[in-house]
């Protein structure tokens, strides 16, 4: 089926907005999305980027006020300099192992076989974290110690492999480390935005000669529905956590890995291209 331009970046905004901040892997999604939608080509990678920073943007609008109090507050604010200090320790281990290590994995870990590994396992890791004692030492984001950053930042970077999740990653990690649902999922808002800014920039520059004034409009209705749908997930995640685990995302994730390996059996998608 010939889908029109329009209505493929509108799919595929909603996806990644949907998505991005859910511990489900927005990646694995994206490829499968753009495969069926036959929007997968060197332009198609480029969109994802494009609409990838839309879903940033929106947790930006979504924690307008703390962003702002953050950065006015940068000389002379203790709780504002160690909220950006956490933040740029969280983000160093993703950016440095990904630096170091993202080509190799990208031509090592990109098959079927291995995302769905990662779909599966995560979902396993899920369901362990849900099932032993809950120890809560953290409440709130503001609590946290630059040792603690590190760890999730850490966890983070396990996202480095395709399928696993960099927000189910933080999330679940801060679960391990003793934060709060809300505080854990919170922590991995806040660090999306540095992770998928110097992804975003980084990708726009290296592909730049496929700009073109032509996808203008291809390009605003993607980045509009990946903003909007990302505001509308983040928000309904976090009323979510107030009275539910994240047991349903753990099968959904198995589910999902039975359907990479489904699709790549009866060759319905190329799980080999990130």
């Amino acid at each position: 089926m010939d889908f029109h331009p329009l209505l493929q970046a509108l799919l595929l905004g909603l996806v990644e907005g949907f998505t991005e901040f859910l511990p489900v892997s927005s990646t694995g999604h994206l490829i499968l999305a753009g495969d069926l939608l036959h929007f997968n080509d060197e332009k198609g990678k480029l969109f994802l980027i494009v609409i990838q920073a839309a879903a940033m943007l929106a947790i930006c609008w979504e924690y307008r006020v703390r962003f702002v109090r953050v950065l006015t507050g940068m000389g002379s604010d203790p709780a504002a300099r160690r909220f950006a200090l956490n933040i740029g320790i969280a983000f160093m281990p993703l950016a440095i192992l990904g630096l170091i290590f993202g080509k190799a994995i990208k031509a090592t870990l990109f098959n079927p076989v291995a995302v769905a590994t990662a779909f599966i396992v995560g979902a396993l890791i899920i369901l362990w974290a849900e099932k032993r004692q809950h120890t809560v030492r953290i409440e709130d984001v503001d609590q946290l110690t630059p040792a603690d950053a590190f760890k999730l930042g850490l966890a983070q970077a396990c996202a480095l492999i395709p399928g696993t999740s960099r927000s189910g990653a933080t999330i679940i990690g801060g679960l391990l480390f003793g934060l709060s649902r809300r505080a854990a999922t919170e922590f991995s808002f806040f660090l999306a935005v540095p992770t998928l800014m110097a992804a975003s920039a980084y990708q726009l520059y290296k592909e730049r000669h496929l700009l073109a004034f032509d996808d203008l409009g291809m390009w605003a209705v993607g980045f509009a529905a990946s903003f909007v749908s990302a505001f509308l997930c983040v928000r309904w995640l976090l009323r979510f956590i107030s009275s539910h685990d994240f047991t349903i995302f753990a099968w959904y994730r198995i589910a999902f890995g039975i359907v990479v390996l489904a699709t790549w059996q009866y060759g319905l998608v190329d799980w080999s291209s990130p």
